[in-house]
């Protein structure tokens, strides 16, 4: 009698906690797919989040996959083989101008200028823009931010340069090397590593000429955000929380903390690299996009002649997530 009692007390207990257990598996083990536009130290908050543990304390994991450029990115979130795109917003305005109906909505912004170096085949420690006259300069994909930003920075200039755009993103500084162009924009640590191996010299940072821009944010389906928004919270906290940490914690230690995600970069490098992107005042602390932010990138389009219309505020950015957020790490 006591074993038979015995072994129903132990099937009630199973009972009662299987969905609890199940429950709680299915929250550790959840799987969110983030395809990013390139591999950076420009998104080390990403990474740190990661690697701090801020995801797991939030019930998730990441699986990042690059897209090597926001078209790319952005395919992958329609298609669906990825939960979230990190990239451009101009992905989104361009899908959003062409109806979808399933338009995605940029919920958090992480960088707020353009994060690449423009590095030189000499060393011009008095580099001025108006050295670019008549150069070829390799600056990204036509129509993508970086080649725009690039071009408004000219034109505030009032320089007339040669943009190459028939190199694909990720084979830019391979083409460099090869002899291509006169002058390439890198991300770090590639800016730095390239500059150390002296291959070339980074000559000035086109974030702290070309102002602020929404550049890389992160998207995701209207419908994803709708389904899952303790994914969209969990996942802005995280990063949020890792910006103010990168903020409050020397260079050497995040760098440490990242150099799992740079297979081959030394410490020393991406210490580097996130030192000089706190420089330039890279990353945002509130996460939430500013319309007057929406409006200089849409500027910035218009001046390369690549938006048929202006998009509304309300069309493309959802703000009350990363804003809640923000008040609740920062205040």
């Amino acid at each position: 009698m006591k074993r038979h009692i015995l072994l129903f007390l132990v099937a009630a207990v199973m009972a009662l906690c299987l969905p609890l257990s199940v429950a709680a598996c299915s929250k550790k083990d959840k799987v969110v797919k983030i395809n990013e536009v390139t591999h950076s130290v420009f998104y080390a908050p990403l990474y740190l989040a990661d690697a701090l543990g801020y995801f797991e304390e939030e019930g998730f994991e990441i699986e990042l996959t690059n897209g090597g450029g926001a078209d790319a990115t952005m395919a992958a979130v329609l298609s669906g083989s990825a939960d979230i795109g990190f990239c451009g917003p101009e992905a989104a305005i361009y899908v959003v101008i062409g109806e979808s109906s399933d338009s995605p909505k940029v919920f958090g912004q992480l960088t707020k200028r353009d994060g690449s170096f423009l590095v030189g085949r000499t060393d011009e420690p008095d580099f001025e823009w108006s050295d670019l006259e008549g150069k070829e300069i390799l600056a990204g994909r036509k129509g993508g931010v970086p080649a725009m930003t690039f071009e408004y920075t000219l034109a505030k200039q009032n320089v007339n340069a040669r943009l190459n755009y028939d190199v694909a993103f990720n084979m830019m500084t391979s083409a460099f090397e090869s002899g291509v162009a006169d002058y390439c924009t890198m991300f770090e640590p590639v800016a730095s590593e390239y500059e150390k191996a002296g291959k070339g010299f980074i000559v000035a940072s086109v974030g702290e000429q070309s102002g602020e821009v929404p550049y890389t944010c992160f998207m995701a389906k209207n419908s994803y955000i709708e389904d899952n928004p303790e994914i969209i919270e969990g996942l802005l906290r995280g990063v949020t929380k890792a910006v103010k940490y990168i903020a409050e914690n020397d260079a050497a230690a995040c760098a440490k903390l990242i150099a799992p995600y740079f297979d081959g970069t030394s410490e020393e490098s991406l210490a580097t690299s996130i030192t000089n992107y706190r420089a330039i005042d890279a990353w945002v602390t509130d996460m939430a996009m500013q319309p007057q932010a929406l409006d200089n990138l849409q500027t910035i389009m218009e001046n390369s002649g690549e938006l048929e219309r202006r998009v509304s505020f309300e069309e493309l950015v959802l703000t009350e997530p990363a804003h809640s957020v923000y008040t609740a790490i920062y205040e």
